[in-house]
C-alpha cells in the first residue's frame, strides 16, 4: 500500500516516505522506483527523474587506522561484483581448502578464532555453531541475517552490494561445517538492488559449481535462497525471522524452548549469522584461527565495520581492529571530527537501541592485562577503546556497530522522540508491555516537544521503561525501553526543562489533548461523591 505525500499534476510521479535505506553515512537518500541514490542534491530533484540511473557512489580509501579484511576491495575503482573479477583476486580458494578439512576441524578454527557475532549480541560464533550435533539426524539450516533494520548501522548493505561473493563464500563454508545442505539469505524488502546482486552472483557461482549438486567433486551439495522480508524491523530478531521465512507473522518465539540451534526453522536445528560475521569465515579459513585471534584484543577478537553518522565532517564505514581505536580516535581523526564550532554532547555506540553515552561523564572501566591480573581504569569517552566488553562496562553495548554522534546542537528531547517514534511503530505488537509502552514513550515525548510536559513526564518516562526491560518475548523490549532509560537518567535537566507544567488531573499519562499543551494549567475537578460508601463501613451495609 502507497500513501505518497505529494502527486505531480499528470499522476505519473508520486513522493513518499520510506523506512530507512541503511545509508546513514551518505544522506539525503532516495529511491526512484527500485533504484537507490545517495547523496541526493536537494536542488536538483528533478534530475533524478530524468536520469534513473542507479547512483551509489561511496567510495572512501581506507583511513591509517583501518584493517580491511572485509572490506578489503569496497571502493576499489576497478572492483565489480561478477565473479571474474572475484576469482582474479582469490575468490572461492577459502572454499575449495575448506572442503578437504574435516567439518569439526573447521568449527574448532572459528571457536579459536574467537569470533563474536557482528548483528547485535556479540555472542560466540564458533559457540553457536558447536551446539548443532555432528550425527544430527534432522536436516541443519543456515540463516543469513541480511534484515540490517538498526538505525545508525549500514555495513552489510555495502558488502552485499560491492562484493556478493564474499559472503555467498563465506556462507558455502559454513553450511559444510555445519552439514547444512540449504541456506537462506533473509534481506530486507528496502534492498532490491541487494536482492538481484544476491541473485546473479548465486546464479554465477551455480555455473562455476561452487553451489549446487557436488560441489567441485566434494559429494556435498548446498543451495541458498533469496528470501526477501517486507519491511519489519523485528524480522531481524531470529526467530521473528524464522517466524517470517515460514511464511507466518513475524512475531519472536519463547526461548527456551525455541533456541534455533535446537527448534529453528521447520523445527529443525539452525543456525543464523549476520552477513559480516559469515564473511569473517572465509578469512578465518584463510589465515587460520590462531591467527586470526592475534587481531584486535582478548574476547575482542578480530576486525569488525564500525558505521559513523550524525554530527561528524566524514560519516562513513571504517574497518578497524575491534579494540585497537578509541571513541575519540574514530571520531575526531577517521570521522573528521565535529562541525566547525561545535563541541561533543553524546554518543550512541551500538545503533538506535544502545545506552547513550554522555561526552562529559568519566567511565570506570576494569582492564585485564597481558599478565592476567585486572587494573580499573577511569577514562573519559574519548579514551574508550571500541570493543564488545569496553562499551558494555561503559553502561552500553557495541551492538551492530552503528556509532550515531551528537553535537551541542541537538535537543536531546528531541532525539529520544525520533526514537521513540521509531521503536513504536516497529514493534510486532505480541507482547503488551512492549506493544503499549513504546507508545506511550513516544506520546509523551511528543507531547513534551509540543509544549505540555508536566512535571510527572521524566518520571513517568523512566517507570514506562522500567516496565517494560526483561519483561517481553524478544529484546526489542529492550531496544525501545535502553534508548529511554539512559536519556532521562544523563540528561534530567534538559527533560525537566520540557516538562514544567502541573501535573494535571487523572487521565492516563501517555493521553494528549489540546487543552494540555495550550493552557498553563488544568483545573482539578473533584469526582463525583457518595458518602453513603462511607457509612456503610466494613458490613458493606447501611
Amino acid at each position: 500500500m502507497h500513501n505518497p505525500i505529494s502527486v505531480s499534476a499528470d499522476g505519473n510521479y508520486s513522493i513518499e516516505f520510506v523506512e530507512c535505506l541503511a545509508s546513514c553515512g551518505t544522506a539525503p537518500v532516495c529511491m526512484v522506483n527500485e533504484e537507490l541514490h545517495e547523496n541526493v542534491n536537494l536542488d536538483s530533484v528533478t534530475e533524478l527523474i530524468r536520469n534513473q540511473t542507479r547512483k551509489i557512489g561511496h567510495r572512501t580509501a581506507p583511513h591509517l587506522l583501518e584493517r580491511r579484511l572485509i572490506f578489503k576491495n569496497i571502493g576499489r575503482e576497478d572492483w565489480t561484483t561478477d565473479i571474474d573479477c572475484y576469482l582474479r583476486a582469490g575468490g572461492y580458494e577459502q572454499l575449495k581448502q575448506a572442503l578437504t578439512i574435516p567439518r569439526a576441524e573447521i568449527v574448532n578454527k572459528v571457536k579459536n578464532s574467537g569470533l563474536r557475532g557482528r548483528g547485535g549480541a556479540g555472542f560466540s560464533c564458533g559457540l553457536k555453531w558447536s551446539f548443532i550435533k555432528p550425527d544430527e539426524k534432522r536436516p541443519v539450516y543456515l540463516i543469513c541475517n541480511a534484515d540490517e533494520s538498526e538505525p545508525g548501522t549500514f555495513k552489510d548493505r555495502y558488502i552485499i552490494h560491492e562484493d556478493p561473493h564474499q559472503l555467498l563464500e563465506g556462507i558455502l563454508i559454513s553450511c559444510f561445517a555445519l552439514n547444512a545442505h540449504t541456506a537462506y539469505i533473509y534481506i530486507r524488502g528496502e534492498f532490491p538492488e541487494g536482492a538481484r546482486i544476491l541473485e546473479r552472483a548465486i546464479e554465477e557461482a551455480r555455473e562455476h559449481n561452487f553451489l549446487g549438486k557436488n560441489i567441485l567433486g566434494s559429494g556435498f551439495d548446498a543451495e541458498v535462497y533469496i528470501h526477501r522480508g517486507a519491511g519489519a524491523y523485528i524480522c531481524g530478531e531470529e526467530t521473528g525471522l524464522i517466524e517470517s521465512l515460514e511464511g507466518k507473522r513475524g512475531y519472536p518465539r519463547i526461548k527456551p524452548p525455541y533456541f534455533p540451534a535446537a527448534l529453528g526453522l521447520y523445527m529443525c536445528p539452525t543456525i543464523v549469522n549476520n552477513v559480516e560475521t559469515l564473511c569473517h569465515v572465509k578469512h578465518i579459513i584463510a589465515m587460520g584461527g590462531a591467527e586470526y585471534a592475534r587481531l584486535g584484543r582478548p574476547n575482542n577478537t578480530g576486525t569488525r565495520i564500525v558505521c559513523v553518522s550524525g554530527d561528524v565532517q566524514r560519516p562513513g564505514y571504517f574497518e578497524i581492529e575491534v579494540g585497537t581505536v578509541t571513541m575519540g580516535q574514530l571520531i575526531h581523526e577517521m570521522a573528521g571530527g565535529l562541525r566547525p564550532g561545535r563541541k561533543l554532547k553524546a554518543v550512541i555506540p551500538g545503533g538506535s537501541s544502545a545506552k547513550v553515552l554522555r561526552a562529559d561523564e568519566r567511565f570506570k572501566l576494569k582492564q585485564r592485562q597481558p599478565d592476567g591480573s585486572i587494573i580499573e581504569h577511569e577514562m573519559s569517552i574519548d579514551e574508550i577503546p571500541m570493543d564488545f566488553d569496553s562499551l558494555t562496562a561503559a553502561g552500553s553495548m557495541a551492538g551492530s556497530g552503528g556509532v550515531i554522534v551528537l553535537d551541542d546542537s541537538r535537543d536531546v528531547v528531541w532525539v529520544l522522540n525520533n526514537i521513540n517514534e521509531f521503536y513504536a511503530h516497529e514493534s510486532c505488537g505480541q507482547c503488551t508491555p512492549c506493544r503499549e509502552g513504546s507508545l506511550w514513550m513516544k506520546k509523551i515525548t511528543d507531547r513534551m516537544l509540543r509544549g505540555g510536559g508536566v512535571t510527572e513526564d521524566p518520571h513517568t518516562l523512566k517507570t514506562v521503561g522500567d516496565n517494560i526491560a526483561g519483561r517481553t518475548i524478544c529484546a526489542f523490549g529492550e531496544a525501545c525501553a535502553w534508548p529511554t532509560q539512559s536519556f532521562v537518567q544523563k540528561f534530567p535537566e534538559e527533560f525537566a526543562a520540557r516538562a514544567q507544567k502541573p501535573t494535571p488531573p487523572p487521565l492516563p499519562p501517555e493521553y494528549t489533548s489540546d487543552e494540555l499543551i495550550e493552557k498553563e494549567s488544568i483545573p482539578t475537578v473533584p469526582m463525583a461523591h457518595d458518602p453513603g460508601w462511607e457509612e456503610a463501613g466494613a458490613a458493606g451495609t447501611i
